[in-house]
């Protein structure tokens, strides 16, 4: 008996056929995009989870309570690019007061009357 190991050619001598190696290239071009669309699979839900993440951020602080004088009257009250806006009439004179959104501190004050 014949040892079967010794029958064998060695695969890297072999040639492949035309066949073979069209085949072959048919193989690789598939795995190539089977890859290139489970990549973008993977870059689409990386996109989607920073999406959720930073449209879920917390709104930025804003102060809780300002301080007018006692006895106006507040005509109008708003944020607006990072500040509190209140807009109050008091003995006569309307005044807007400007506020820091994150602190509550008075930033200006201006006085509003007619000419």
């Amino acid at each position: 008996m014949s040892n079967p190991e010794t029958n064998r050619p060695d695969p890297a001598d072999t040639e492949l056929s035309p066949e073979a190696k069209a085949m072959l290239g048919k193989a690789r071009r598939s795995f190539g995009v089977s890859m290139g669309i489970l990549l973008l699979g993977f870059m689409a839900i990386g996109f989607a989870l920073v999406y959720r993440v930073m449209r879920d951020s917390p709104p930025p602080a804003t102060a809780e309570s300002v301080a007018i004088p006692a006895g106006a009257q507040v005509l109008s009250a708003l944020t607006l690019d990072g500040t509190v806006q209140v807009t109050f009439s008091t003995g006569g004179a309307t005044m807007l007061n400007i506020y820091d959104a994150g602190t509550g501190a008075l930033e200006r004050s201006v006085q509003i009357g007619a000419e």
